[in-house]
């Protein structure tokens, strides 16, 4: 009964419960999409980080992150190798040769980083080949090819098959040097690690460095991201006394991972904020239906309804008020997010922008169903909320008073 006379009580003044569920509809639509928007932009940007140069899983010698010299390397690389390809969350590893050093061309010079790669594991494991837009992966030139960034090439004004030097220090610390000529040219989300990170075979590095048994870094892909870090706690108890650095990414890059953790809490806030507001609304709609409605409220306890009816009738309203719209506006957010989330929405305008914050120039905005369950659970509260003083305020009156009121 309470029910029926809450729902009629609402459309009493249809435009105004209609502009409250319209404002309601369009809060939750944006603010779900807004976060849509948010989680495919950061999980992009953390999944590009990841296949362009942070890998999932690193393993390199205990002291090589206080210098990075050359004499910190591996030494029972394969044997470790061997090990990681038993694990059944590993899909593939890879190994890297490592050296700081200066890239230079006759235009000039710049710091760079040096990978020797496997060409044969790295593309199981990072998406170098993948990122080409000019050249070939490592094929047209047998003596010493390299790959270098689209930045890099501009910065040192390179071009296919145009000679560079590279000089760094080898395993004893002497000052070498190494001629080679650019193969391909590379393009990732990321401008400036495209700028300082150059690309050669293991072997070619290998040989300049004085030994054909450095290995710098084994670096594993693992078939759900997120599990790394559990897996790591295993490696290192497999590990210890090797005195080698098992890391997961969050690690390797912890600003990646504090970015990526931050970046959900960040978001609930901004939704809060939103249904704040939309409770704020809400509020304002209810008291002014309460006190329009003092004389009726003071007839109904007058006439026996008892104190816990009127404030049931009053909280079903508030809710009905609310659950008409809210579910309207996720079902439209859900149509949005798929529709977008399977063309892409292009920020090319703003493309070199967002490639020096390692963020691509397509979003595809994505929301997991467990997001939609506690936004759920987010606007059940708001409603709540919303009804409390309201309600509280209708108790308040005192039938007497009420009915004499005009």
């Amino acid at each position: 009964m309470i029910i029926k006379i809450a729902w009629k009580n609402i459309w009493r003044n249809p435009t105004r419960s209609g502009v409250v569920i319209v404002s309601v509809l369009l809060g939750i639509w944006a603010g779900v999409f807004v976060l849509a928007f948010s989680m495919g932009m950061n999980n992009q940007r953390v999944k590009a980080q990841l296949d362009n140069f942070v890998g999932h899983i690193t393993i390199k010698h205990a002291k090589y992150d206080e210098d990075k010299l050359v004499k910190y390397y591996i030494k029972e690389a394969p044997k470790i190798t061997s090990q990681l390809s038993k694990k059944p969350l590993i899909t593939a590893t890879t190994t890297r040769v490592s050296a700081i050093g200066m890239a230079s061309s006759s235009a000039g010079g710049f710091g760079s980083s040096i990978h020797g790669i496997d060409l044969k594991n790295e593309p199981k494991v990072f998406s170098l080949k993948d990122k080409l837009i000019e050249g070939k992966y490592f094929e047209g030139i047998k003596r010493n090819p390299i790959l270098i960034g689209q930045k890099l090439a501009k910065r040192l004004k390179l071009k296919l098959r145009s000679k560079m030097v590279l000089t760094f220090q080898n395993e004893i610390g002497d000052i070498t040097s190494g001629a080679f000529r650019v193969v391909g040219i590379y393009k990732s989300s990321n401008s400036a690690y495209d700028e300082s990170n150059v690309f050669v075979r293991n072997t070619d590095l290998q040989g300049l460095l004085g030994n054909d048994q450095i290995i710098h870094h084994i670096v594993c892909r693992v078939s759900d991201y997120q599990q790394a870090p559990e897996l790591v706690t295993q490696l290192q108890g497999e590990f210890k006394g090797t005195n080698t650095l098992v890391q997961s990414w969050k690690d390797t890059s912890p600003d990646l991972a504090y970015a990526n953790d931050m970046m959900s809490q960040m978001l609930y806030i901004f939704v809060g904020i939103i249904l704040l507001g939309l409770s704020m609304g809400i509020v304002n709609t209810m008291l002014m239906a309460v006190l329009e409605r003092t004389r009726e409220l003071g007839m109904l306890m007058a006439v026996g309804m008892s104190k816990s009816r009127v404030f049931r009738m009053i909280v079903i309203e508030t809710f009905f008020l609310t659950f008409v719209g809210a579910p309207l506006g996720i079902l439209f957010a859900w149509g949005t997010i798929h529709y977008t989330g399977s063309i892409g929405i292009n920020l090319g305008m703003f493309s070199s922008g967002l490639e020096s914050f390692g963020y691509d120039a397509i979003v595809r905005p994505m929301l997991g169903g467990s997001y939609y369950a506690q936004i759920g659970i987010m606007v059940v509260i708001a409603a709540l909320l919303s009804a409390i003083y309201p309600a509280i305020k209708a108790l308040k009156l005192k039938p007497v008073e009420a009915i004499r009121k005009i």
